[in-house]
């Protein structure tokens, strides 16, 4: 049996400037699911993404999504694109064992945790405070950094991820300290500061965005503070969930905010088209 894409669109040009188009995957000709390929709306042109590839019931565990992804991927090469991403459901274990067996690999992991009425207490001599005006600067400068290299050393080239990160932080954070809904906090530790903490409103919901435990002060429980930290803030803010963003390879943070009771939401994976 021969599995195909049929085009059931012309090329689409859409607003935010990305193209797309929506296929059927055909069985000798008879329609089994769909596919719905476009190009990347952050990373431009050269980047496509699978945004939906489904199989109908009776058609699956036939091979049909195999071939309907290889097949996807062989059109982004036609529009000249040089990787190729996709988002698959926290819960979706097929779709993510079909992912990884076409060697898509995974770059970060949505997070969420459902929280309580009552804030969690810290540690004693451990408390929050909020981030000055004259911590800013080299807090921005840190953050702006350290996002570059998660997405560089995850196969995005260094221009576009710092490109990224510099429209991410203008615009999450246009006004600095002053940008509402926003909470960026110093944790100190008997007095000390021992780090910092970015959440801001998501979607209804908080969202960490950063997180970071300075290096003389690691390996002492300050990273599970700051996260504690971070829900007595979203519950007394009136938030009932928290999610975050945590790249693949950082076992250490997977760890922790796997202890507290967050649960994968999305993974997010990529594939370098040769």
């Amino acid at each position: 049996m021969t599995t195909t894409l049929r085009p059931t669109e012309p090329l689409q040009r859409n607003d935010d400037g990305t193209r797309s188009r929506r296929y059927q995957v055909c069985v000798n000709g008879r329609p089994v699911g769909v596919v719905h390929l476009g190009t990347h709306p952050v990373f431009g042109d050269t980047v496509a993404r699978i945004s939906e590839l489904r199989i109908e019931e009776a058609d699956r565990r036939r091979g049909r999504g195999t071939v309907a992804a290889l097949a996807a991927e062989e059109v982004a090469r036609g529009w000249g694109c040089r990787r190729i991403e996709v988002s698959v459901a926290g819960d979706a274990g097929p779709a993510l064992r079909l992912a990884t067996t076409l060697g898509y690999v995974v770059r970060n992991r949505g997070m969420e945790k459902v929280l309580g009425a009552a804030p969690p207490g810290l540690p004693p001599g451990s408390r929050g405070r909020p981030l000055t005006e004259a911590e800013y600067g080299s807090w921005l400068v840190e953050s702006h950094e350290g996002y570059v290299r998660s997405w560089a050393e995850r196969g995005v080239p260094e221009a576009e991820a710092r490109a990224k990160s510099e429209r991410d932080h203008a615009t999450l954070l246009p006004d600095g300290l002053r940008t509402p809904d926003v909470f960026l906090s110093v944790l100190e530790h008997e007095g000390i500061p021992v780090g910092t903490l970015w959440m801001a409103s998501r979607e209804g919901r908080a969202y960490v965005y950063n997180v970071k435990t300075d290096a003389a002060h690691r390996g002492r429980g300050h990273g599970r503070t700051l996260m504690l930290l971070a829900e007595v803030q979203a519950i007394e803010a009136g938030y009932r969930a928290i999610g975050l963003n945590v790249f693949a390879g950082n076992a250490p943070a997977e760890r922790l905010y796997e202890s507290l009771g967050y649960e994968t939401r999305q993974y997010a994976l990529y594939k370098t088209l040769l």
